[in-house]
């Protein structure tokens, strides 16, 4: 390439540069002008203006005692005994969350926002039936389905642990469909508050 070829490839380099930089470039938005006053109409007169009349300020309402709440003046085990917190219930054999547990869910997280404090231990149960160790890893994906669940309403996750107990801790001790149904659950402990 020889030098006048040179000079006019950077000479149109430039000019395309410069003139995508015009292209770009803010454009000032135009300044608006005031207008002037309108002319008085013939044969009136303006008075002037009264000044403006103060604005009270209302008085600010006096606070009322807030009732003591009896859910959250009690110890840890008061709250425990009659928790607000309700349980869900899974089919045989399932961990995932269905339309009942929602709702249980959706409650148990309306009490855990009224409450920001409180932490709490989702347990996973089973029923009897099952290996030991097949009941422990499905208390375990119960437990886990509620905390998420109740994540994905907003409750924080530092304030959910989980833990399971299988078959060990039964809430009906029966050997039938019924006491199997009960025991088919996670269920909510407050541990601090």
């Amino acid at each position: 390439m020889n030098i006048r070829s040179r000079r006019a490839a950077v000479l149109a380099i430039t000019c395309a540069l410069v003139a995508m930089l015009a292209a770009c470039a803010k454009k000032q938005p135009p300044i608006a002008r005031p207008m002037p006053p309108p002319p008085p109409s013939a044969g009136t007169t303006t008075a002037p203006a009264e000044p403006a009349a103060p604005i009270s300020e209302p008085e600010p309402a006096t606070p009322q005692p807030v009732a003591e709440d009896s859910i959250a003046s009690g110890s840890v085990d008061e709250i425990n005994r009659n928790s607000p917190l309700k349980p869900v219930f899974f089919g045989l054999d399932e961990s995932e969350v269905d339309a009942a547990g929602q709702r249980a869910l959706e409650a148990n997280a309306d009490v855990l926002k009224k409450y920001p404090s409180w932490q709490i231990s989702i347990e996973g149960h089973a029923d009897e039936r099952g290996t030991a160790e097949y009941n422990l890893a499905l208390g375990e994906r119960r437990a886990v389905a509620a905390r998420n669940y109740l994540i994905s309403l907003g409750v924080a996750a530092d304030r959910v642990k989980t833990v399971s107990y299988g078959k060990e801790f039964p809430f009906d001790p029966g050997h039938n469909e019924e006491a199997w149904a009960k025991n088919r659950r996670a269920h909510f402990v407050v541990t601090a508050k």
